[in-house]
């Protein structure tokens, strides 16, 4: 099943779900409504039905099966926004999943601080010297996480907005899953069983505030934390139907035009390896998000190409969809 949080014209957002390939919305609370005659506090959201377990699960599958019993829950996808499928998460971590991506991009990095900089020959120089940007170790030891601004998290078709303090500003194709069953000291070899779903992420990146700020070793700051830098969408793909999240073929266009292509099979960390990790004496819960970080040749930084104002990133991933945005300087 392919959940969605949408909003119809003065209305406030509702849980649906996917359907005719993705043309239509079922708008599940109410089908619910319609056919058992009365509400259903379960179906008012989705992170209410990853909250809810696979009880919940079942009761959006049958109301699912009964939408041609309540017509007027059919929506066109045409007609309404989608906001991210769980547009404010409880929790979100994104990883450094793919070396490759990894590998590429301190050396671009290395390039882009340099230019940064009176003389950019020697602060390369210096930076291959004191072996600066390149893979640590520790990297190879356990997965990486940062924690992104869960209240920046915005839709499919929305705006980024250009930070005014940035000039290189970069797209990262990711995807990433939800948890769905709440634990501590999980094991990685019942991980899986804790993954409610999947979604597309950009992990939109202001690259010269984060080249500047990526010095001090403490993490990304406003070269990720910005209004509307965490897109997601357009839909969350349920793990019973997205079965295996490692052979997916993954794509960005940016105005059309392919620039980057990767897969997920390339992960060198499983999500089962973020989870078990994560959760060492911490408690998970439902809905927070574990992004991938991104795919080889999945950002614009590994070209040395970035984006311009009104450009549109189209972010694919097999199995799940298009997930679509417009940079904007306003």
């Amino acid at each position: 099943m392919k959940l969605v949080t949408f909003v119809a014209p003065e209305s406030r957002p509702r849980c649906g779900a996917f359907i005719e390939n993705d043309s239509k919305i079922v708008d599940l609370a109410a089908v619910y409504r319609e056919r058992w005659g009365k509400p259903s506090a379960t179906l008012s959201s989705v992170l209410s039905i990853a909250e809810g377990g696979a009880g919940a699960l079942d009761t959006a599958n049958e109301t699912l099966k009964a939408a041609s019993a309540a017509p007027k829950a059919i929506i066109a996808r045409s007609a309404v926004k989608l906001l991210a499928p769980i547009p404010q998460p409880p929790q979100m971590r994104d990883f450094l999943c793919f070396e490759k991506h990894l590998t590429q991009a301190f050396q671009a990095a290395r390039k882009v601080r340099a230019q940064q900089s009176p003389d950019p020959q020697a602060a390369m120089r210096e930076m291959e010297e004191k072996n600066i940007l390149n893979v640590p170790q520790v990297w190879y030891e356990r997965p990486l996480f940062y924690h992104p601004n869960r209240l920046n998290v915005i839709g499919n078709d929305d705006e980024v907005v250009w930070p005014a303090y940035s000039q290189l500003m970069d797209f990262e194709l990711e995807f990433g899953c939800y948890i769905g069953k709440p634990g501590k000291d999980i094991l990685k070899e019942k991980a899986r069983e804790h993954i409610f779903g999947y979604t597309i992420f950009n992990d939109f990146s202001a690259r010269d505030e984060q080249t500047k700020e990526m010095a001090g070793q403490l993490g990304p700051g406003k070269g990720k934390d910005f209004d509307g830098g965490n897109a997601m969408g357009p839909c969350l793909v349920t793990a019973d139907e997205l079965k295996d999240p490692y052979r997916l073929a993954m794509s960005v266009r940016v105005n059309g035009e392919e620039w980057g292509r990767g897969n997920s099979s390339d992960m060198h960390w499983k999500f089962e390896d973020c989870i078990a990790h994560a959760s060492r004496s911490e408690t998970l819960y439902p809905g927070e998000f574990f992004g991938s970080g991104t795919v080889g040749n999945g950002s614009g930084l590994e070209h040395l190409r970035f984006l311009k104002a009104g450009d549109v990133v189209e972010l694919e991933v097999e199995g799940i969809g298009i997930l679509r945005n417009r940079v904007v300087r306003k």
